[in-house]
């Protein structure tokens, strides 16, 4: 049957006009909120203070709380529309919410959460998903995704919303911006819904750490005073392997800005895995529940079970009552979920308390009152909005483990962004004990400007370079790393001869070559790496340690101990290198 062409153009005009309309309106939203807001309001400051009084310390400006604060008169919606027509306006506003108006600070709205807020990644098929400022193709992070992207797309001065397992620091990193998760129990949750009571902990987002810090001093309740720098940083190399882009991308920035502010001798590297089986004791018990002994999982995987199970298990409790009632439409995975935990015996749940108690004890033995650990704060780019990735056991897995570090020890985290990778924000973690919140806050903003400075001069210098030699040189030690890490020793080993033969001028690259050689007893080629490496770079402290174990190895005592003191000369606390050095110095002395 033939077309009327007439009817062809009409059509066409149609379709033109629809795009047209479409994308009017899809602008029109962007440019008025991004889908942030689920309602606009304003509680306004009380009048300043007579003179010679000082003013409000957060005068002039702007905040938007997540819709899980209680605000006098308006419903509190969970990010569910069944629960808002289910519940009463609130008949007071949240303590936190009071305290920031009374500091001089006007709140300008509420913003969209996740469904019952209790994903990571700020999608709510019932409010729809607050478009990421950033790339817009991507997630926001969640739960307090529409705060987060108030801030990230300069709505607000600052805003509010609640960790539980990342709902700050995920939508942080990102949506590019700075993210706080105070310690937990620091700030009333006075007239905030609970969603995992021992997990829970109230935070907010800035651009501007200056910002952040004066929003801190005001929830914290702490004066103002003199700044309190770090002592030691302690970079969790294993966390960092975990990373899906360049590693040296996050963690050298970070190195360059402690050297540039603190020195050298602060920076210490951890392995967190091996810190963490030996301090928690109860993760064994856990590890045998779970595999039966048979496999070997990371302690950060674990606690990533762990805190997943407690936050199942606390939110259920706290609203397993309303679902049964008004049997709201969940998402499947969320329904999954909560099903999982009817078998959950009481004694597994204790030992997942047991497990929270000695996380804090851990985390803050290490750090005492004066040290800062570095994490990724995820290992993934921002997942694409409805990807298959964000469902994956191995996205879930890695970032609920690097989440369960503040989240079950109760430190206070911090999330700094570090430029872009790939178009897509990246950003770093850095933790402090429970109750060094101020001290956190001042670090970061002693560091922020530097970080940023570093971000960027790295970038010039290495991933705008179009050699692509040097981009398929890293592409190859990242394989090689990843081989490492299945102990899969000569195929770490081919992929380092590639990214060697790409750009010999890399330390790192030969540095990671011995390190494989090792693991095979080729002890000659080790010690030849790691001399290629330190001509390279002198202050290589890997390739120091590596060389000293291969001449150790090999018979070279005298040697292997010159190698492993000049390590401690550029890491003073490397407890490698001083036991190594030590022991050699007893059998270097008995005459061998």
């Amino acid at each position: 049957m033939a077309s009327n062409p007439s009817n062809l153009w009409v059509l066409l005009g149609l379709g033109l006009a629809g795009i047209f309309l479409f994308t009017k309106k899809f602008k029109k939203v962007l440019r008025e909120d991004f889908g942030a807001f689920i309602l606009k309001l304003q509680l306004l400051p009380p009048p300043q203070p007579a003179p010679p009084k000082a003013p409000h310390p957060l005068t002039g400006l702007t905040f938007a709380v997540s819709d899980l604060f209680e605000i006098e008169g308006y419903v509190t919606g969970f990010g569910h529309p069944d629960w808002a027509k289910t519940h009463e306006a609130a008949s007071q506003t949240s303590a936190v919410v009071s305290t920031l108006v009374e500091g001089g600070a006007t709140c300008v709205g509420k913003t969209v959460v996740d469904e019952l807020a209790y994903s990571i990644t700020g999608e709510n098929k019932h409010y729809g998903t607050p478009t990421n400022p950033v790339e817009p193709a991507r997630v926001p992070g969640g739960s307090s995704s529409g705060a987060a992207v108030a801030v990230a797309a300069n709505l607000v001065d600052f805003s509010l919303g609640v960790d539980t397992v990342g709902g700050v620091r995920v939508p942080a990193g990102f949506c590019g911006i700075i993210g706080f998760r105070p310690s937990y129990g620091a700030i009333s949750k006075i007239g905030v819904l609970p969603v995992s009571a021992s997990l829970d902990t109230v935070g907010w987002f800035a651009k501007d750490p200056n910002i952040l810090r004066r929003v801190g001093h005001v929830l914290l309740q702490s004066a103002f005073g003199g700044q309190r720098s770090p002592r030691q940083i302690i970079m969790a190399d294993d966390c960092f392997q975990s990373l899906k882009i360049p590693i040296d991308r996050v963690s050298q920035v970070v190195v360059k800005s402690t050297e540039k502010h603190f020195g050298r001798q602060l920076l210490k590297h951890e392995i967190l895995d091996v810190y963490l089986n030996s301090k928690v004791p109860s993760l064994k018990e856990f590890r045998n529940k779970k595999t039966n002994g048979e496999v070997k999982t990371s302690s950060i995987r674990l606690l990533a079970n762990v805190m997943q199970l407690l936050h199942r298990y606390e939110f259920r409790s706290n609203h397993e009552e309303w679902i049964n009632t008004v049997k709201p439409i969940l998402e499947p995975n969320f329904s999954a979920q909560m099903n999982e935990i009817v078998d959950l015996s009481d004694a597994e749940i204790e030992l997942c308390k047991s497990i929270r108690e000695e996380m804090g004890s851990a985390i803050n033995s290490l750090l005492k009152d004066d040290g800062i650990l570095v994490v990724p704060t995820t290992a993934y780019l921002p997942p694409k909005i409805g990807g298959k990735e964000i469902l994956s056991e191995e996205f879930q897995s890695s970032s609920f483990g690097l989440m369960s570090i503040a989240s079950l020890s109760g430190c206070c985290q911090v999330t700094v962004p570090l430029g872009y990778y790939n178009k897509c924000p990246i950003s770093v973690s850095l933790i402090a004990r429970h109750g060094s919140d101020r001290f956190l806050l001042d670090t970061v903003q002693t560091m922020y400007k530097t970080l940023q400075e570093q971000a960027e001069t790295y970038v010039n210098s290495t991933w705008s370079n179009t050699d692509s030699g040097e981009n398929s040189a890293e592409m190859a030690k990242e394989k090689g790393n990843q081989a490492f890490k299945e102990q899969k020793w000569q195929k770490a080993i081919s992929y380092y001869n590639e990214a060697i033969k790409l750009n010999d001028k890399n330390a790192t690259y030969f540095s990671n070559r011995a390190a494989a050689y090792l693991e095979l007893g080729s002890f000659q080629q080790a010690e030849a790496d790691c001399s290629n490496a330190i001509n390279l770079d002198k202050k290589n402290v890997k390739a120091y340690l590596r060389r000293g174990t291969a001449r150790e190895m090999l018979g070279y005592y005298k040697d292997a101990i010159e190698d492993f003191k000049y390590a401690l000369v550029l890491e003073p606390t490397n407890k490698r290198a001083s036991v190594s050095a030590e022991r050699l110095r007893k059998v270097f002395s008995a005459g061998y």
